[in-house]
């Protein structure tokens, strides 16, 4: 009886350390754990990319990296950031078409309510559209011929 006891407990022991082994490989990466979400992903990327910002400021700090490759990388973490922002915004508050429909109303109102420059101030040369005192044109530098004389 002893003897059947610690066969079976032996054969259990020998299984449960076997298994592992011969099971086969990839089966953990099927497996997507249950708070992996959607926005969770966003704010795991977003995340990375703000700690990837501060190594990149303290590096720039220390002097190893070159202030032109400190600025383009800086935008395009920036860029980057502000796309994860974006996409979190909408995965939390999803947009309808309608709401789409008056934001694109809206900005096309304000955009034709935007004041135009004067004439006087757009050049006739190249037809840049220069600040308001101005004497030559900021684009090509023809001056800038006014009304009033």
């Amino acid at each position: 009886m002893f003897l059947a006891i610690a066969l079976t407990i032996s054969i259990a022991l020998v299984v449960f350390v076997v298994a592992p082994l011969l099971a086969p490989q990839g089966a953990e990466e099927r497996l997507v754990p249950i708070d992996v979400t959607p926005l969770a992903d966003l704010k795991r990327r977003r995340l990375v990319v703000y700690e990837n910002i501060q190594d990149l400021e303290f590096e720039y700090k220390a002097g190893k990296i070159a202030a032109e490759d400190y600025q383009s990388l800086r935008e395009s973490y920036l860029a980057e950031a502000a796309e994860l922002m974006l996409a979190s915004q909408e995965a939390e508050h999803p947009v309808s078409t309608v709401d789409a429909f008056i934001e694109r109303e809206v900005a096309a109102r304000r955009a034709r309510r935007k004041p135009k420059p004067p004439g006087e101030y757009i050049c006739s040369k190249c037809g840049f559209e220069n600040p308001l005192p101005v004497k030559f044109c900021g684009n090509c530098g023809a001056k800038i011929k006014s009304s009033d004389k």
